[in-house]
């Protein structure tokens, strides 16, 4: 390659190294950032990941797909929530929430709490 000035371009391979004294530094151009933020289940898919399979983040991260990938799983867990939750309500139908408040409150988050216990399981741990 021989030496380079410090303002010259080399193209080698389709990548591009600006010469710096007697090294090259390799011209990249990051991708943008999303701006979307992780929920509970982006980041416990990131955790169970970290945790029992650090071969496949390391292929993630490498190949620049570690967040859409949280991001997909995220919104798969999301959705999937949304319809147990309507299937648990066909089954076990809301008490009045005009007449015991508390008791609906009750309800429900036990209903949340079953379907996100389901989405978990199938969704983030697969």
């Amino acid at each position: 390659m021989g030496k380079q000035k410090n303002n010259e371009v080399l193209k080698y391979n389709e990548l591009a190294f600006a010469g710096a004294g007697d090294y090259l530094i390799p011209l990249f151009k990051l991708q943008p950032v999303e701006k979307k933020r992780l929920n509970k289940y982006g980041r416990m898919r990131r955790a169970f990941l970290q945790e029992q399979k650090p071969i496949m983040i390391d292929d993630l991260v490498l190949m620049e797909q570690l967040f859409p990938h949280l991001y997909e799983v995220q919104e798969i867990a999301e959705k999937r929530v949304e319809v147990i939750m309507t299937g648990l309500l066909e089954k076990n139908p809301a008490p009045d929430k005009e007449a015991d408040a508390m008791d609906w409150v009750r309800h429900m988050n036990m209903l949340k709490a079953m379907a996100e216990e389901v989405v978990v399981r199938e969704v983030n741990y697969t």
